[in-house]
């Protein structure tokens, strides 16, 4: 596996005592793959995600990134957050250029590698505008441009298109799938939109709350991946089984219900 997450638990210490937020995680990605992870409130998505970026560290258990021991922040992992998170007094060059930067990667180097990333995500006429002129998913778009720019192993990302309104956030769900074939990249999202998840992954694991364990793998395949396959039966039966899972009513919960 190329991103692997064995045996995670994550506790914190409250003064109420310790906090389990995140129980006997395992989770295992294949290079190329578009996952994502679904959880309704206090399922730890957002916890999880950030011992994956190495932000934070695991109670116990380990993840590991193409072999390696994630144990900090690294440029094998770009993360893209809800937020743009874009410094308001750099144009777009200059944002996609940042992380480049604080890697010390020399000014005409980094300059060829962002122009060439916001190549990809559509924005090289707009590589002298501020983030103020720029719409929400454009803004987005340069967020990715910048993680990108660092050649990640894997792209992380944090409910990217929860902030968005909902034509921006269908145009930037089909720019991503395009993204994705194009560069075959591994991407590890999180959300609590279903809808989201089965239109854009390969596979969900589907996340418990209180403490965060992962109830179900689902592999997810459709017949076509446009907006049309959202009027699909088989599209339907996918956000059916993942909002049972999410409210406690999945199979598991039916056969403990049937024993007791």
């Amino acid at each position: 596996m190329f991103l692997e997450i064995n045996n995670l638990y994550k506790h914190f210490s409250t003064r109420e005592g310790t906090l389990v937020v995140l129980k006997d995680i395992n989770m295992g990605i294949k290079r190329g793959e578009f996952i994502c992870a679904v959880g309704a409130s206090g399922s730890g998505k957002s916890t999880l995600l950030r011992q994956i970026a190495g932000l934070d560290m695991p109670t116990s258990g380990e993840v590991k990134v193409d072999g390696e021991r994630v144990t900090g922040p690294g440029p094998d992992r770009g993360m893209v957050f809800q937020h743009y998170t874009l410094y308001p007094w750099m144009n777009v060059q200059e944002n996609t250029e940042f992380g480049l930067k604080l890697q010390g990667i020399g000014k005409k180097e980094r300059r060829e590698k962002a122009s060439y990333y916001l190549n990809v995500v559509g924005l090289s006429k707009f590589a002298r505008a501020l983030p103020k002129e720029l719409s929400g998913g454009m803004k987005q778009r340069v967020a990715i441009a910048r993680a990108l720019a660092s050649e990640p192993k894997v792209l992380l990302m944090d409910e990217p298109f929860g902030a968005l309104d909902v034509h921006t956030r269908e145009a930037m769900h089909e720019f991503m799938l395009d993204l994705w074939a194009r560069t075959h990249l591994t991407v590890f999202m999180i959300t609590h939109d279903v809808e989201e998840a089965v239109f854009l992954s390969n596979r969900i694991y589907a996340l418990g709350a209180r403490p965060g364990t992962v109830r179900r793998e689902i592999q997810i395949v459709l017949p076509e991946r446009t907006h049309h396959v959202k009027r699909h039966s088989i599209f339907h039966d996918y956000r059916d089984e993942l909002m049972d899972l999410l409210r406690g009513h999945g199979k598991e919960a039916s056969e403990a219900a049937a024993v007791a």
